[in-house]
C-alpha cells in the first residue's frame, strides 16, 4: 500500500492536470463560438452557389466542360484529407484518418492509385511515417483555414482532372453539427454532379412555405460560358466550407475530451482522498495501539 507521502504527491500531480484540462476546456469553449460565426456567416454563400450552378446547369442542359464530364476508368484517385494541427481532441483525427485508409483500401481493391493532400499536421505525421508523401500539405492552418489555401487545393484538384491524370477528387472532414457533436463527411467533388443539385433544390422547394417563380435570365456571353465560370469556384468554395466547418468541429471535439479529462481528473481526486484518509486513520489507529501497548507493558 503507497504511504502518505505518495498519495499526497499523487493527488498534487491530478489536481495540477485537472487546473490544464479546464483552462484548455475553456479556451475550446471560447473558440467554439467564434468559429462557428465563420461557418454561420459563410453557409449562406456556399447554398447560393450551389443554387446557381443547378440553375445554369439546368437551362445549359448537357455540358462539354470537363469538370462535369465523368470518366471512363477510376485509375486515379486524390484523397483530400482535413483534420488538425493538435491532438487533445478525442477521436476527432483519427476518425478521419481511419476512415481514409479504408478509402484507399477500396480503392486501391479496385485498381486505382490514391494520392492525398494533407491538411493539418496530423495527416502530414501520418503519412509520412507510412511512406506515404502527400502531393500537397498545409501545416499550422487547421484552427484558422484561409481562403487561399482552399484556393491552391483547388487549382491543383481542377487541372489534373481537367487533363486526365486524375479521375476523381473526394473530401474526408469533420463537419461540425452542432457544438457538441461532429459528423463524419465523404463528399465526392470531382466530377461534379449537377443532378444531385436539382435533387437537393427540388427538396429545398418542397420544404419551403409557398410557390417561388422563376423569372427569365440572359447570361452573358452565353449560359455555357457562366458555367464554366462557376464550376472552379464552386470547388473552391466547397473546399473552403470544408476546412471552416471542420475547424469548427476541431474547437468542439477538443472541448468534448477536455470536459471529460476534467471529471476524469476530478473522479481520481475524490478517490485518492478517500485512500488518503484510509491510511492516515489506520495510522493513527497503529500508533494508538502501540502506544496503549506500551502504557500496558510498563504498568505490569
Amino acid at each position: 500500500m503507497p504511504n502518505l507521502h505518495d498519495i499526497e504527491r499523487r493527488i498534487g500531480s491530478v489536481s495540477s492536470t485537472k487546473q490544464i484540462t479546464r483552462t484548455m476546456e475553456m479556451v475550446a469553449a471560447a473558440k467554439i463560438r467564434l468559429a462557428g460565426e465563420r461557418v454561420a456567416a459563410a453557409t449562406p454563400y456556399a447554398e447560393s452557389m450551389v443554387e446557381m450552378l443547378a440553375n445554369v446547369a439546368k437551362r445549359v442542359g448537357g455540358s462539354e466542360n470537363a469538370l462535369l464530364r465523368k470518366h471512363d476508368e477510376v485509375k486515379n484517385v486524390l484523397i483530400v484529407v482535413v483534420v488538425s494541427d493538435r491532438g487533445l481532441a478525442g477521436g476527432f483525427n483519427s476518425n478521419v484518418l481511419r476512415q481514409v485508409d479504408r478509402l484507399m483500401k477500396s480503392k486501391q481493391a479496385a485498381g486505382a492509385e490514391v494520392s492525398v493532400v494533407a491538411c493539418g499536421k496530423k495527416a502530414i505525421g501520418y503519412y509520412t511515417y507510412r511512406r506515404v508523401e502527400p502531393v500537397l500539405a498545409f501545416a499550422g492552418q487547421s484552427a484558422d483555414p484561409t481562403v487561399e489555401e482552399a484556393d491552391e487545393i483547388a487549382a491543383y484538384a481542377v487541372d489534373a482532372y481537367a487533363n486526365g491524370s486524375i479521375d476523381e477528387v473526394i473530401v474526408v472532414y469533420n463537419h461540425a453539427k452542432n457544438s457538441a457533436e461532429q459528423q463524419l463527411r465523404e463528399e465526392l467533388l470531382l466530377p461534379v454532379d449537377t443532378s444531385a443539385f436539382e435533387a437537393a433544390k427540388a427538396e429545398t422547394a418542397d420544404e419551403s412555405a409557398g410557390e417561388k417563380l422563376e423569372g427569365d435570365v440572359i447570361f452573358e456571353p452565353s449560359p455555357e460560358a457562366v458555367l464554366d465560370q462557376l464550376l472552379p469556384a464552386y470547388v473552391r468554395t466547397t473546399l473552403y466550407h470544408a476546412l471552416i466547418d471542420s475547424a469548427a468541429a476541431e474547437q468542439g471535439a477538443r472541448r468534448n475530451a477536455m470536459m471529460s479529462a476534467t471529471d476524469n481528473a476530478t473522479e481520481m481526486v475524490n478517490t485518492l482522498t478517500r485512500l488518503y484518509n484510509r491510511v492516515r486513520q489506520g495510522a493513527i489507529t497503529t500508533e494508538i495501539s502501540e502506544i496503549v501497548g506500551g502504557a500496558a507493558a510498563l504498568e505490569d
